[in-house]
């Protein structure tokens, strides 16, 4: 019984993080499960069945609060569950060992593109409003959904700061449809785990206390980010894909620093993330009608099929 009330506390975190900042559900509850000694495959299969819950409560409760832009969902979903199917079923066995370093210098480099982006700046104005092409995102789900199956995480990470980067969506909209997109890639790996290894090691009640937990979360994450200043959202959102992603830097094969040297690092990137999230939103506040006009704007862009009403035609039939 223990275990099992960790599991659904976990499930609550881990979706509320998830829930506000766009990802580490998958990446929290699996490294919990590999921590207890369950089999990598297993894990990963647990996660993305509870995952079958908490991404569709958590879609409902981000589309109630206006954080969805549905053309997203569908442009990254369906060729993000394509990948996450393949990764379950022909290619779970393969180690991701290797290419984990690489792509978390990727990473790390969109997190502190993001971070230094939205503290320094804001919210981004050039692009934001504008459609997010086909050719890019179903790459970007393609990739996800593999990356997500077969290491027990990984929509969230790769997905939100790639969208984050382009500047053309805010981030409170980036984050809502990447959960809710998530649901597909959740159903296609659960189904291409249950053709891969059947039920084998897969511990439904501890599916039902992560559901659980991350179902309670769920509507609570959707609130914050419609309720957080878009700038503090970027800010947040680059910090924690900085800290995840150097965190698999260095205690990777490629460093395996020392705890001494790990802590130090972790220690200078939360302080520098603190700051920039202070300085973010004294920002926010001094420039709040600004902020909420570029939202206006881009929101007007997007309804008229991303282009400016200033620049609009008649579109040819």
């Amino acid at each position: 019984m223990r275990r099992l009330i960790l599991l659904a506390l976990v499930g609550l975190g881990a979706q509320l993080v998830d829930g506000s900042l766009g990802m580490a559900y998958g990446v929290t509850s699996t490294t919990l499960l590999l921590a207890i000694g369950t089999n990598p495959a297993a894990a990963s299969a647990t996660v993305h069945l509870a995952e079958i819950g908490t991404t569709l409560v958590s879609g409902a409760s981000h589309w109630r609060f206006g954080n969805v832009d549905w053309k997203v969902v569908a442009k990254i979903g369906i060729p993000g569950a394509v990948g996450a199917f393949a990764g379950a079923t022909f290619l779970s066995s393969l180690s991701t060992e290797t290419a984990a370093p690489l792509m978390s210098i990727i990473l790390l480099t969109l997190g502190l593109y993001i971070l230094v982006r939205f503290t320094a700046v804001g919210l981004p104005k050039e692009n934001l409003g504008k459609p997010l092409r086909k050719r890019f995102l179903a790459p970007l789900g393609v990739v996800a959904g593999f990356v997500d199956s077969t290491g027990g995480g990984g929509w969230g990470p790769v997905g939100t700061p790639a969208i984050l980067a382009s500047g053309r969506l805010e981030p409170r909209k980036t984050i809502g449809s990447i959960d809710t997109s998530e649901f597909l890639v959740a159903v296609a790996a659960s189904v291409g785990f249950i053709i891969g290894i059947g039920s084998e090691g897969v511990n439904y009640a501890w599916v039902a206390a992560l559901l659980i937990g991350g179902v309670i979360a769920a509507p609570i994450a959707a609130w914050l980010v419609r309720h957080i200043p878009p700038r503090v959202l970027g800010s947040a959102v680059g910090g924690i894909i900085i800290l995840t992603n150097t965190r698999t830097l260095l205690r990777s094969d490629w460093i395996d620093a020392s705890d001494n040297a790990r802590y130090t690092f972790y220690t200078v990137i939360y302080v520098v993330w603190a700051a920039a999230l202070a300085w973010s939103f004294q920002q926010y506040r001094k420039h709040r009608d600004e902020e909420r006009r570029i939202i206006a704007e881009a929101e007007a862009v997007a309804m008229a099929g991303g282009v400016p009403d200033d620049k609009a035609t008649t579109p040819a039939v």
